[in-house]
């Protein structure tokens, strides 16, 4: 009975130092991933001019209890993210996903691109010169942040690229 119980104390030793070894690797995990959602956000801060300090996507708390700001679906009157990899229209104010979703339309039947008042009509707005206006500093914000291409000015298309992909 004795080798019996001083095998399993034996095993149980060896479990715990396993144990230990995975919380230490599991902490110094956690806090790398720290430093980089902390350095992230930093480089979204200074590639957008600190536009978008906490306000472009949910804050949440990580497993270290640090907040880390992840994409998400953005409030009205929000700032437009910088388009990425990997990041959808989805995360954009209904707004400007309505802009992009007209702009992406237009792609996918070979259309020309679109104007200001073009889209402000196509928008169920009156084309008045506050509405059109107010749809031009929309796209010219999707133009700066990659999510759409202005070809000629005054023009726009879908994508940042020079082919208009996106």
């Amino acid at each position: 009975m004795a080798s019996v119980l001083g095998r399993l104390e034996e095993r149980e030793r060896a479990a715990r130092k396993r144990v230990e070894e995975l919380q230490a690797e599991l902490e110094a995990a956690q806090s790398e991933w720290d430093e980089w959602l902390i350095a992230r956000r930093r480089g979204g801060e200074v590639w957008d001019g600190g536009e978008t300090a906490g306000r472009d996507g949910e804050t949440a708390r990580t497993p270290g209890g640090n907040e880390a700001a992840g994409p998400s679906a953005a409030r009205p009157g929000s700032v437009v993210p910088v388009r990425r990899e990997g990041l959808s229209a989805e995360v954009l104010a209904p707004e400007y996903r309505q802009v992009m979703g007209l702009l992406a339309e237009r792609r996918a039947t070979g259309g020309q691109p679109l104007n200001c008042r073009e889209i402000t009509a196509l928008l169920g707005l009156e084309a008045v010169p506050a509405k059109i206006e107010g749809v031009r500093v929309k796209l010219k914000r999707l133009v700066a942040r990659g999510w759409a291409h202005e070809p000629v000015p005054g023009r726009f298309v879908c994508g940042g690229g020079r082919d208009g992909g996106s």
